[in-house]
């Protein structure tokens, strides 16, 4: 109607009701981050000795490898990544359509899980060579052949499944630019190339950036591949020093020392957001006018973006389907079955905890968004930027910490022993869990409501209901899709994880991802096959869901 009000959008404060309630939020935030405020907080109290043994032996390799790493990887995700969204958006050849969203399917490729596949192809008993051995007549020591479990190795591995990050969100950044720059860059006389240089890569930038900085942040957290491949980097030192050594303290100060790694990346991300502000305006949902390309363009740019397709998702999840027929009668018994219950009654307890928990933050912040509520949200969620291993590691100190001091107070006490109540329990995994992947629930949620507009919320007070039942009647409604969104996102995240579930898991207690490691570390490759297999296949879903969502935010014409 002519008449009616405009929606201003703006935020309406409904307070918490006192102090309780903020006191809630700012206790369970503290309690989310006390893992990374432990680690943090054992730099306090150096082991001297400890550290001049790292630092004459092992330190200076964990720096090195991770720096080398990083580039390597960094180096990778950009090509591959930029590259790949710019032709999937702005170009026209055969299969584009089908690599909009196929280029995810890497993602759903845990890089330990890569790591396996790729030494069963190449290594010397492994199909490559043996086929090569047969038509050559070569044996032993006669051909060259490169070493997949080496620092290039884990760069290559790394980098298949990591650049959709970078694909991802560049693509998304190139669907949103503006028609009307585009069109100006075209009339000027640039092609192509020069558009895409010139233009839509700097307008491109704080996207390319934050991408860059996820897949940097899954490099420095990465156990399981570097491990495997035997490269020494600050997550494999860190267990090295804690089981190795014994030395729990200074464990947790190489976690100390990586977690300013992360924190580094974190920091250089805001900061080229902050100085990066580029504002789009018109046109912005007009169809983009595709670049056709024919002959060798066409050919070239199939052929970039079939490869990474070939090599991060099609060749590995072809070898491990090949593994799990080969061992079909002996490895799908009932102890996977029971890998499986445990892995998936994980994943399912932990995506629901989140969501509650994140729900819970969500909401306060659109009642209350006060510098304390926002900053509480903020506290909790920052588990997601630390690697599982400082996570695994500031949840045990505590907990062990507690435990021991609870079963010294009962044998002072009572004469009896208490054991470990937290430490090595599903308790203390599920604590973990939350505290590392809340902020996927949370940022989830919080897209979700701010596209509910304050008048929703003003309608249903003057109806006479309460928060919690503006919340549950009107707002859980409403985000269904957000709700289900937070737990399929949690669901896998949790289904990968790996270091954190290796230290903190009950004894006896298994889970897919540990088993297949534990089966690829004794080099029963095969074995792990069916185990790997139903990792990658639980993370299709939600990456087929994500690309088929931006595929549909803008459609492509052909010039």
């Amino acid at each position: 109607m002519s008449g009616a009000p405009a929606e201003t959008g703006r935020r309406v404060a409904i307070p918490l009701g006192g102090p309780g309630p903020r006191l809630l939020i700012g206790g369970l935030a503290l309690l989310l981050s006390l893992p990374v405020l432990v680690v943090l907080g054992s730099l306090l109290a150096p082991d001297a000795e400890a550290w001049r043994h790292l630092a004459a032996t092992v330190l200076p390799d964990y720096v090195a490898n991770s720096l080398l790493l990083m580039l390597g990887v960094g180096l990778g995700t950009l090509v591959i990544g930029v590259g790949a969204a710019w032709l999937t958006t702005m170009c026209r050849f055969p299969g584009r359509r089908l690599f909009e969203w196929a280029l995810l399917l890497p993602m759903a490729m845990p890089a330990y899980i890569i790591a396996y596949t790729y030494t069963g192809l190449l290594d010397f008993a492994g199909p490559v060579q043996t086929t090569l051995r047969a038509w050559t007549g070569w044996g032993h020591g006669d051909y060259w052949f490169p070493t997949i479990r080496s620092l290039p190795g884990a760069v290559l591995m790394l980098t298949l499944v990591l650049y959709p990050y970078v694909y991802l969100l560049t693509r998304a950044a190139f669907l949103s630019q503006s028609l009307a720059v585009l069109e100006v860059s075209r009339t000027l006389g640039n092609g192509a190339w020069r558009t895409f240089l010139r233009v839509a890569l700097p307008l491109a930038r704080p996207a390319i950036v934050a991408g860059l900085t996820l897949a940097l942040m899954e490099t420095l957290a990465d156990y399981g591949a570097v491990q495997y491949f035997g490269v020494s980097t600050f997550t494999t030192g860190i267990f090295r020093t804690w089981l190795g050594l014994g030395n729990p303290v200074a464990a947790a100060q190489l976690s100390a020392l990586l977690l300013t790694f992360v924190l580094t990346l974190i920091l250089l991300e805001r900061w080229s957001r902050r100085q990066a502000r580029y504002h789009q305006a018109g046109q912005r949902h007009q169809p983009i006018r595709g670049y056709r390309l024919s002959g060798w363009r066409a050919l070239g740019a199939f052929v970039f973006c079939l490869v990474p397709l070939l090599l991060g998702f099609l060749l590995p999840a072809a070898q491990l389907g090949a593994w799990s027929l080969s061992v079909a009668g002996t490895g799908l018994d009932a102890g996977f079955m029971r890998l499986t219950l445990h892995s998936v009654g994980l994943a399912a307890g932990a995506s629901l905890l989140a969501l509650v928990v994140a729900l819970l933050f969500a909401y306060a912040q659109r009642l209350d968004p006060s510098r304390t509520v926002q900053l509480g949200a903020r506290l909790a969620g920052m588990g997601y930027a630390v690697p599982g291993t400082v996570i695994a590691i500031g949840v045990m100190i505590p907990f062990a910490w507690l435990d021991n001091g609870f079963d010294g107070w009962m044998r002072a006490t009572f004469g009896v022993s208490s054991g470990l109540l937290l430490s090595g329990t599903l308790f203390a995994l599920l604590f973990a869990y939350l505290a590392r992947f809340l902020s996927v629930s949370l940022q989830t949620l919080e897209s979700g409501l701010t596209r509910i507009r304050p008048a929703m919320d003003e309608a249903a007070r003057s109806l006479g209901l309460r928060p919690h039942q503006v919340l549950w009647r009107v707002h859980v409604p409403m985000l269904r899709g957000s709700l289900l969104t937070a737990l399929l996102l949690v669901f896998v995240d949790v289904i990968k994880e790996l270091p954190a579930t290796l230290v903190l898991r009950p004894f006896n207690f298994n889970t897919l991802a540990v088993r297949a490691y534990e089966l690829a570390s004794d080099e029963r490759l095969a074995e792990a096959g069916p185990a790997a297999l139903a990792i990658v296949a639980a993370g299709l879903l939600p990456v087929i869901l994500l690309s088929r969502s931006i595929s549909r935010s803008r459609h492509v014409h052909s010039a």
